[in-house]
């Protein structure tokens, strides 16, 4: 039961009629009743994972505020490995293990450890860092322990961001999910228009990018250099429009029952530099990486010199690699966002002195579209090793990157002739496509410069009833309602 099926929809109605018609007291039973029956709708029997994780997370929250030294610093430990032990096993093992296969043979040593037949958990990736975040701020006494298992289990469990986020931290969660909440015609609003706009992104644009990037990834090695260049730009922008599409759609849905879920993205795409980009682009993890490895990191090491925080960087982004996925394509692309980092801090000062040799400091827009432009495409190319299944997939296509492209007359003529030819689909579904991007991006502007919500706020009614109509129309005559699933619900 994806967020764009009908099954949903139907489901979604059903929870806010008898949520705004349940008493208060109740309304946390129905969520969870709720969410659990759209977890369950994925693979049924993982529930129970998430109910242990969730029943010895609470008590050991709650035995932090009873100990104090030592005993409560194993325990907090105690914790994490749970919680890590469990990710770890159905994430990580066979990855893991083979790896060490693979050593063992090359060192010519017996080992039999065979791989598990396991199907990763929805969203484990996710919830179980919710989980640990709520472990972390009661360890600190940041939050106090909640009394309330049902309340606690909805925390983990809140149904539109269960499965790819955002991931939330309890002092911002954990009020909202107990203040009683009337309905509001203000909240019925905004939630319906945030979740039109994520399934837009969605249907509309990141799944019609996707037949073009699917078919070039399929074949990398006749693709033209051309069409591997525009399938990389394509992808970029279709994980864009599915992930934040998704985040849409989940904080619609959550705003419609009262709930402010945080912010996931903040125009990642307009951002000058690549230290920039990840302050906008999934914020929820970023900020938790930051919160809860960058920083204890880089206070241990700051007496080791600067070098020692570049380490400290680097090691998150791998880690954050490393939490997308268990595959060498997510380390080696943490890594490349880890260093890209660190070289933006080193080179700073040289690169501010050349901007002002030139001239680009007395000419603020081209200077600032050159950033935006040359951000895109080093964030572009990195998202290759996202995007593809294995390194040797990823260098083939970065390789057809660089030798594949025809310089003839007779080429550039088809090209300009037929410019549909790049990315071998019709005129039609290209000028749509193109189209539809031109309007995603221009609205970010707008958000960029002007507050949206207001700004619509003010206009006439019936301008306001076109721009929404034209929104449903467009997702109902253009979206691609295939089986398309979100891209992180693999994680």
């Amino acid at each position: 039961m994806t967020f764009t099926s009908i099954a949903f929809l139907v489901f979604f109605i059903a929870i806010v009629v008898g949520y705004y018609v349940c008493p208060h007291r109740f309304r946390w039973a129905l969520l969870l009743l709720g969410s659990s029956y759209f977890y369950m709708a994925f693979v049924p029997k993982y529930i129970f994972i998430l109910f242990f994780l969730i029943i010895v997370d609470f008590f050991f929250a709650k035995q932090f505020e009873n100990m104090q030294g030592r005993g409560k610093r194993n325990l907090f430990i105690a914790s994490l490995v749970v919680n890590v032990g469990v990710l770890f096993v159905f994430k990580y093992f066979n990855f893991f293990n083979e790896n060490v296969s693979s050593l063992a043979r090359a060192l010519h040593w017996n080992y039999s450890i065979e791989a598990l037949a396991l199907i990763l958990p929805l969203g484990l990736s996710f919830h179980t860092f919710q989980s640990i975040s709520y472990l972390i701020e009661v360890y600190r006494g940041k939050y106090l322990a909640e009394r309330h298992l049902g309340i606690y289990a909805l925390y983990v469990m809140f149904f539109p961001q269960l499965i790819a986020g955002p991931i939330e931290r309890p002092a911002h969660l954990i009020p909202q999910l107990t203040k009683a909440v009337s309905f509001e015609m203000g909240n019925l609003g905004s939630g319906l228009r945030l979740m039109a706009w994520g399934y837009f992104k969605k249907l509309v644009i990141a799944d019609r990018l996707a037949v073009y990037v699917n078919a070039v990834y399929a074949d990398v090695a006749s693709a033209s250099g051309l069409g591997i260049l525009l399938a990389m730009f394509a992808f970029a922008l279709q994980l864009y429009g599915d992930f934040s599409g998704y985040t849409d759609i989940a904080r619609g849905s959550a705003r419609v029952l009262g709930i402010d879920l945080v912010h996931n993205f903040d125009q990642p795409y307009f951002s000058r530099s690549v230290t920039e980009f990840w302050r906008r682009w999934h914020m929820s993890l970023s900020s938790w990486f930051r919160d809860y490895v960058y920083l204890p990191l880089a206070w241990k090491w700051r007496e080791r010199g600067v070098w020692w925080t570049y380490g400290a960087i680097i090691t998150t982004f791998i880690l954050v690699g490393v939490w997308h996925g268990a595959a060498w394509t997510y380390v080696i692309m943490g890594l490349l966002f880890g260093c890209y980092i660190v070289a933006e801090m080193i080179t700073k000062p040289a690169r501010q002195a050349c901007s002002a040799l030139v001239g680009l400091d007395r000419l603020p827009r081209i200077h600032r579209a050159l950033q935006i432009a040359s951000t895109f495409i080093v964030v572009s190319v990195t998202w290759v090793f996202f995007r593809s299944p294995d390194l040797a997939t990823a260098f083939a296509f970065l390789r057809r990157l660089f030798t594949g492209w025809d310089l003839s007359l007779q080429s550039a003529a088809v090209y300009l002739t037929h410019p549909a030819a790049m990315f071998d689909v019709k005129h039609v579904d290209l000028a749509l496509t193109l189209s539809f991007i031109a309007v995603l991006f221009f609205v970010e502007h707008m958000k960029d410069t002007r507050n949206a919500r207001p700004f619509l706020g003010t206009r006439f009614l019936f301008v306001r009833s076109f721009l929404y109509s034209s929104l449903v129309l467009a997702i109902a005559l253009f979206g691609l309602f295939t089986t398309n699933a979100f891209i992180y619900f693999q994680f």
